[in-house]
């Protein structure tokens, strides 16, 4: 799931990734463009219900990709992403439209 929130200049927008875990995963982070889909510069924080959770602030006028990666190696997509686009890997990759 996908909340954003654009600043008051229009220019940033705080984007609240959140992936429910249905796979009972005991780490995620997200992984896209605008971390050059690093396994561990954004990690999500595991929530009391057990989903996961990281809010991120990036520019606007920018489309990105990205996914979930679960325990390590488990790629996984946002079922309410903005849209989705095909990989190099034969997958698709979420898209987030700011």
């Amino acid at each position: 799931m996908l909340k954003k929130s654009i600043s008051k200049t229009g220019a940033a927008c705080r984007v609240t990734f959140k992936y429910e875990n249905e796979e009972n995963a005991e780490t995620a982070v997200v992984a896209g463009e605008f971390n050059d889909w690093s396994l561990h510069a954004t990690p999500m924080k595991k929530l009391k219900d057990g989903s996961f959770s990281v809010t991120l602030s990036l520019p606007t006028g920018h489309t990105y990709r990205f996914r979930y990666v679960l325990d390590g190696g488990v790629w996984v997509n946002d079922t309410q992403a903005d849209d989705y686009a095909p990989n190099e890997y034969g997958e698709t990759n979420s898209v987030l439209v700011l």
